[in-house]
């Protein structure tokens, strides 16, 4: 374990420790519900303490109305576990993305993930107006500007800036496959800390992307944690590879859950064996579990990996 110099750490979030630490990190995923209780986030929470060392909160994930990201954020800390903060481009303007931000940080939000969002014309607002003022990148250094120079995105000073620990996401499946690692450098170079990799469904493809990630030497530059994600029915495998834009699903993964007398079962064995395939790829620093819709397996997959308990600092 790598000594941590608290002078250097950009935010001091239990995610950023491990991280500099050099140990592998695992983070999980709540979907807040859609409607006005903590209760989901509560028993998901209680699940996955003490097996994860941040948990994401989307906002408006798949563009459908749902308790905000940065409430359950807050609420995670009342419950003595950190947040990752995620804030789309699809529904607010700078403006209020500062303001947010700067509610969030005051809260004890440290953690903030920045995303373009899914388009409004797939949620259950069809209608509603996407705002997307800024882009994921110009999202990303707004939010660097606003910690490191005290300003905001007008030049206005902030007297007490936000300290956050900065994350984007990537997607190394998408078309084309060779802009890849270069879009995730213009997300680096814009002021990103840490990286979320779309879920991995064909790994192959994903060993491609790191070695076009190395050859750049992003992996220097930012920590990449590789998205894992359970899938639960050979039938949703199948949708997600000829039916979700963007994604990549293996023939190999579909067959084995196909095959499977358990598909469940298997599906906890392929995340592990995925988890432990990542720990032997340079550059990837860490994982980010997306059990959507079956968050209480996580601790299962956490502990099957052989990555818990976690570190304390």
């Amino acid at each position: 374990m790598k000594e941590i110099n608290p002078e250097k750490l950009k935010a001091g979030s239990n995610l950023e420790k491990v991280l500099v630490s050099g140990q592998f990190a695992c983070t999980g995923e709540i979907g807040p519900p859609t409607y006005a209780s903590f209760d989901v986030i509560d028993k998901h929470a209680e699940e996955m303490r003490g097996l994860v060392d941040s948990i994401n909160f989307t906002d408006n994930q798949t563009a459908v109305v749902r308790l905000s990201s940065w409430a359950a954020s807050v609420h995670l800390i009342q419950l003595g576990l950190e947040p990752n903060l995620q804030m789309v481009c699809r529904d607010r303007n700078r403006l209020a993305m500062q303001s947010d931000l700067l509610g969030a940080y005051a809260l004890g939000v440290r953690n903030v993930l920045c995303l373009t969002g899914d388009h409004q014309a797939f949620g259950n607002h069809p209608g509603c107006k996407g705002v997307f003022d800024v882009d994921s990148v110009q999202l990303i250094h707004m939010l660097k500007r606003l910690r490191d120079d005290g300003c905001f995105e007008c030049g206005a000073e902030c007297k007490v800036p936000p300290k956050f620990f900065i994350g984007c996401a990537e997607n190394p499946f998408g078309d084309p496959f060779e802009f890849r690692a270069i879009r995730l450098e213009k997300k680096i170079e814009a002021g990103a800390d840490f990286v979320q990799t779309q879920c991995i469904l064909d790994m192959e493809r994903f060993e491609l992307f790191m070695e076009k990630v190395r050859e750049r030497g992003l992996h220097k530059r930012a920590y990449i944690c590789a998205g894992i994600m359970p899938v639960k029915s050979p039938r949703m495998a199948r949708y997600m590879q000829t039916g979700v834009p963007g994604m990549l699903v293996s023939e190999e993964f579909c067959q084995r859950l196909e095959k499977a007398e358990d598909p469940k079962a298997e599906a906890v064995e392929i995340s592990v064996e995925y988890i432990k395939r990542c720990q032997q790829i340079e550059g990837v620093a860490g994982v980010h579990i997306m059990a959507v819709a079956w968050e209480s397996i996580v601790p299962t997959i956490v502990k099957k990996a052989g990555l818990a308990p976690r570190p304390t600092f």
